[in-house]
């Protein structure tokens, strides 16, 4: 019997059930395991494994869908093990020019080592213009921050039929609201700083795929680099899996609401928000997502009316990262790494209550006039 997400979300990676015992054991901290004889076994440095990652791998592998995963220290630890265990001295990679900027920076570390890198925008799947002779296309949808989407699948079947592996970055949708492996991509990744864990408390990545051999790639990387994550961020990220359905429904009605209310507003230009029927990425993006995710984007008219509304708001804290339970914003020219106007803000939708955050914003706006 297929059982729904929450359902799902809740018992992903626990253990049977046992007398006496936790439903979910604590982290184990170890740097090494009793080890005699041969150097084999599950658990036997700890650099390689660890039991509290396995168990987050199991249950992040079922949320995807049924894969293997690999946990790492951080969101862009993930993204590295796949762009630098995949390719090497003359192989093409494909990525959008509107990914997240801390990805784009790796462009510069691909070029360093003898790959040429291909760049072209996510909205109307530019990515099809480079395909030839490509090695691995990266892609990411929705972008953050501007919330633009690709079809994905489509961009698969043609880079497939290339030879190129794809990998998405699916980190402000989470496997609950896309599942790219099912579209057909050899990588799904996600910084699980965002909303897979939900709290903003720890800093957290992932890579899943279903070869067996691509997973082994992944996993010496982490291996050899050394970016593995601490046992008790791995702990607690599983423990907050149980609530990840929740959040999300929480957040993505938060989000449509917010979007909502801006929509036709006077300060408000180039709002985005892929649940609106009327957004550009809407048609594409209603087709392969099951949750538009909790991130809305919108500019104003300048950069001191986005601090005035930034400064004005109550329930909402500036922060740049998105996906907490905490609803978040900032201004986000203000890194300097995306081609957005001076004006434009990131808003990420959190658990509050619908009424209060729309009422938060909107006395917000007001203040700006």
């Amino acid at each position: 019997m297929e059982i729904g997400d929450g359902t799902l979300a809740v018992g992903a990676g626990r253990p049977e059930a046992e007398n006496f015992a936790p439903a979910l054991p604590g982290p184990v901290f170890a740097a090494h395991y009793h080890l005699a004889g041969e150097a084999v076994g599950p658990y036997t440095y700890g650099r390689d494994s660890n039991p509290t990652w396995t168990r987050l791998e199991r249950a992040v592998g079922e949320l995807e869908g049924g894969a293997e995963v690999v946990s790492f220290s951080s969101g862009m630890a993930a993204v590295a093990s796949v762009l630098l265990s995949q390719t090497g001295s003359g192989d093409v990679v494909v990525m959008p020019d509107d990914c997240y900027y801390t990805a784009r920076a790796l462009k510069e570390r691909l070029e360093s080592y003898g790959a040429v890198v291909r760049m072209a925008p996510t909205a109307g799947d530019a990515q099809l213009g480079l395909l030839e002779g490509a090695r691995l296309v990266w892609l990411e949808t929705p972008t953050n921050p501007s919330l633009d989407v690709c079809d994905v699948r489509r961009i698969v079947d043609a880079a497939h039929r290339a030879g190129a592996l794809v990998a998405v970055d699916n980190t402000l949708a989470t496997p609950l609201g896309q599942r790219p492996l099912d579209l057909g991509a050899d990588f799904s990744v996600a910084s699980d700083t965002k909303s897979m864990s939900g709290h903003g408390d720890l800093l957290l990545g992932h890579v899943a795929t279903r070869d067996p051999e691509l997973a082994d790639a992944v996993r010496f990387w982490r291996k050899t680099v050394g970016a593995i994550p601490g046992p008790m961020e791995a702990w607690l990220a599983h423990r907050s899996l149980a609530t990840l359905q929740l959040r999300l429904d929480r957040q993505t009605a938060n989000a449509l609401a917010v979007a909502e209310a801006l929509r036709g507003h006077p300060l408000v230009s180039g709002l985005r928000y892929p649940g609106l029927p009327d957004d550009p990425a809407h048609e594409v993006a209603a087709r392969q997502m099951r949750r538009f995710g909790c991130v809305v984007s919108f500019a104003l008219r300048d950069e001191a009316s986005a601090e005035r509304f930034l400064g004005s708001l109550r329930l909402v804290m500036q922060a740049t990262s998105f996906g907490s339970v905490q609803s978040s914003a900032e201004r986000r020219g203000r890194w300097g790494g995306d081609a957005v106007p001076p004006g434009f803000v990131r808003l990420s939708a959190g658990i509050e209550d619908t009424r209060d955050l729309v009422a938060d914003v909107l006395r917000a706006l007001a203040a700006t006039e």
